[in-house]
């Protein structure tokens, strides 16, 4: 996967508002002077301990450490990978000028809006295992089409591909 400029990085981090996707998210805020607490959903509380400032855009927990930006935000909330994250907020946030940062429209499934209410998970049990069917059978495609990893699986497992009829 291709590098992620640090100027697409700081544009999200700046651009979509941790406080508006913690609450699109279904999390219940409360304004404390200048920031936002509520209570942690990273472990188990109950005195809100995880503030949320809207002007740095950051958050922590001062129970479990837990800090950072939007990014780290979705990375730890949704259980993906940076690059995955990145997908996720830029369907959120659109580019305006793709060209000056070299990247591309995202195709990844799209975090729940903004402005709408949705629950914390925002990818149901069944979309997972349909994603992972369909991991599966691109895999299996490419393994039918190769046949030093067909050779492979004879050798490695010393048996005959005869054995495994699926492989075929």
């Amino acid at each position: 996967m291709a590098r992620i400029p640090d100027a697409e990085l700081e544009r999200l981090k700046r651009e979509v508002s941790l406080v508006r996707l913690i609450q699109s998210q279904g999390h219940q805020l409360q304004k404390r002077g200048k920031d936002w607490v509520m209570c942690c959903v990273f472990h188990d509380e109950s005195t809100a301990s995880l503030s949320v400032s809207d002007e740095k855009n950051l958050y922590h927990c001062f129970g479990c450490g837990a800090a950072g930006s939007v990014l780290d935000w979705v990375m730890k909330t949704q259980g993906v990978s940076l690059p995955h994250a990145v997908q996720l907020l830029r369907n959120d946030a659109p580019l305006e000028n793709t060209e000056k940062v070299g990247v591309t429209r995202s195709h990844a499934r799209h975090l729940p809006s903004l402005a709408a209410s949705s629950s914390a998970s925002a990818v149901s049990e069944v979309e997972d295992a349909a994603l992972l069917r369909s991991v599966a059978e691109f895999y299996h495609g490419n393994l039918k089409q190769s046949p030093e990893a067909l050779a492979y699986l004879v050798v490695g497992a010393d048996a005959e591909l005869t054995q495994w009829p699926r492989y075929h």
